[in-house]
């Protein structure tokens, strides 16, 4: 069966920081892009950070550039999400999926599979 198991969320205050982890099982990694997603209360879900299993590249959400940091240990069949400085507008569920992403300038993606989500509440 086909897993991805978030972990890390939480409350925090504004200027603190989380790492979010994703752990993945029933599949590899490998060939797959993954990245994280966000949906706020009363909004869609965006598109965090993703790193593209076409091109290598990353990418970022321009409200989190400099801030977040996505990383992924394979051998762990893992992904990671560092948030810094953290804003109360970060607040969201948090999910990871699997799928593809990609095209620097205009992005595009397509996930797989999906994680249930993990809760994080930054206060001001």
């Amino acid at each position: 069966e086909v897993q991805l198991v978030e972990s890390g969320g939480g409350l925090v205050q504004a200027g603190g920081s989380l790492r979010l982890s994703c752990a993945a099982s029933g599949f590899t990694f490998d060939g797959y892009s993954i990245g994280w997603f966000r949906q706020a209360p009363g909004k869609e879900r965006e598109v965090v950070s993703c790193i593209s299993s076409i091109d290598g590249s990353l990418y970022y959400a321009d409200n989190v550039k400099g801030r977040f940091t996505i990383s992924s240990d394979n051998a762990k069949n893992t992904m990671y999400l560092q948030m810094n400085s953290l804003k109360p507008e970060d607040t969201a569920v948090y999910y990871c999926a699997a799928g593809i992403c990609g095209g620097v300038g205009n992005f595009y993606y397509g996930m797989d599979y999906w994680g249930k989500g993990t809760l994080v509440t930054v206060s001001s």
